[in-house]
């Protein structure tokens, strides 16, 4: 299996997709929306502050009878962010996405975001080295 920085690499874009804290949910929402994606880093400057999810939407908004044109994502973002390395395994990246049942994670180089990962990217590489793998017996098996 691959590091998190070669998964990256493979990437179609790595584009990091990202809001302030002081803007509105309704407003991250459009841009989860416009990008397709399921979370947005939440960063001030270049710090990342936090992650908002569709699913912190679900709990923090529409289960609490808030607004989300006046709730600010910082009010319901998480804080306490579950980062990576560059250097760690796709394996680690599994681990710790499914003892913190997230699907996204922010890959940190010191203390500098250089992209973000989803289940969906990792579990494309497990398919694809196990997939070479088969392919790999298949022919021994034959020769």
């Amino acid at each position: 299996m691959h590091t998190l920085q070669q998964i990256l690499n493979q990437k179609e874009t790595n584009e990091i997709w990202s809001v302030t804290p002081t803007i509105t949910v309704f407003e991250a929402i459009q841009v989860m929306a416009d990008k397709r994606a399921g979370a947005l880093l939440v960063m001030d400057g270049v710090k990342l502050e936090g992650i908002i999810s569709e699913r912190d939407y679900a709990r923090e908004v529409i289960l609490k009878g808030r607004s989300s044109k006046k709730t600010l994502v910082g009010e319901i973002m998480s804080a306490d962010v579950i980062t990576v390395a560059p250097i760690d395994s796709v394996q680690s990246a599994l681990e710790l996405m499914t003892q913190h049942r997230i699907r996204h994670l922010p890959v940190v180089d010191g203390t500098t975001v250089v992209g973000v990962l989803s289940i969906g990217d990792l579990v494309k590489d497990v398919i694809s080295a196990q997939q070479s793998t088969i392919e790999q017996l298949e022919n021994y098996i034959r020769t």
